[in-house]
């Protein structure tokens, strides 16, 4: 719980049984503290349908019985991430004002083209595509640098803010990226005022 009050997951695995907290208190928090939508896989001992049912009707999206088979464990996973975060095929991205060509790293607002960098622009695809999801300093350095803890986190904050300054990203433009107190960044559509 500590971790994922901190950082960036694809997916939780859980057991009913862990230390001082119940695992179903931990989906519990999770569903109100971190995402509605994450997946969360259970895999435990505990067998009756009663509980099996107790946890899918309180968030979890899969739930098995130990032991498991290894391959049905990575099978259900791979099931889980495909539905959670399906490939995006495409070429273009859209969202108005913005267009997004991904194939020549090129993106245009309200048809006109955007100066950035490649790694300004891969930060810039990579807040696009979790609009609205909270995205650990951890998670963008992954994601846009391929690397995990030796990138200094100011180079992760001053890319956001070049972005956020060449993309107007401000409430008057209908997006606006939310830095969160050491943790990270997301990016939010505002409604534009009545």
């Amino acid at each position: 719980m500590k971790q994922a009050g901190r950082e960036s997951f694809d997916l939780f695995m859980l057991d009913w049984q862990v230390p001082d907290v119940s695992g179903a208190e931990v989906l519990a928090w999770l569903r109100s503290n971190v995402s509605k939508t994450v997946p969360v896989l259970f895999v435990t001992v505990r067998d009756s349908e009663q509980d099996i049912v107790f946890a899918l009707e309180r968030g979890a999206d899969d739930y098995m019985v130990k032991p498991v088979r290894r391959q049905e464990l990575l099978a259900r996973v791979r099931a889980l991430l495909r539905r959670a975060y399906p490939v995006e095929e495409k070429k273009q991205l859209s969202f108005p004002p913005f267009d997004i060509d991904l194939q020549r790293s090129e993106i245009r607002k309200n048809g006109a083209a955007i100066e950035l960098t490649p790694k300004e622009f891969e930060l810039t695809v990579a807040l696009f595509r979790n609009m609205g999801r909270l995205l650990s300093r951890g998670h963008l350095q992954e994601a846009v640098w391929g690397r995990t803890g030796d990138l200094a986190t100011r180079t992760v904050d001053t890319h956001v803010s070049q972005v956020r300054k060449k993309l107007d990203l401000r409430p008057e433009s209908g997006y606006r990226i939310v830095p969160i107190y050491n943790y990270g960044y997301r990016l939010e559509k505002i409604a534009p005022a009545a």
